[in-house]
């Protein structure tokens, strides 16, 4: 089993940045894909952006690319999304996800969820 806490979210203006965080626990040596979802309000949960064990592979949602990074730290079993030139749409609740063997979009191929990080963008 894999215990996954995400923090960092917070109130920001829109053009601002913040920087969200996700510790991994347990079973950590299994996981080769991690990776952020977000769901706003009335909305399908929706894909962010993955990244596999090395690093060397990265997948972001178009509607992310240049502006959010994500990164990991597996001496930390950590992995971060820097979120840069934030909008108003970027608003919801972020999600971190870990999988043994998936990476990619589809949010049903991931094991292991967090419980969320709420992300308030205001105009």
């Amino acid at each position: 089993q894999v215990h996954l806490v995400e923090s960092g979210g917070g109130l920001v203006q829109a053009g601002g940045s913040l920087r969200l965080s996700c510790a991994a626990s347990g079973r950590t040596f299994s996981i080769y894909a991690m990776g952020w979802f977000r769901q706003a309000p009335g909305k399908e949960r929706e894909f962010v952006a993955a990244i596999s064990w090395s690093g060397g592979r990265l997948y972001y949602a178009d509607s992310v690319k240049g502006r959010f990074t994500i990164s990991r730290d597996n001496a930390k079993n950590m992995v971060y999304l820097q979120m840069n030139s934030l909008k108003p749409e970027d608003t919801a609740v972020y999600y971190c996800v870990a999988d043994r063997t998936v990476l990619g979009s589809d949010p049903t191929a991931y094991d292991y969820w967090g419980q969320g990080t709420r992300v308030t963008v205001s105009s």
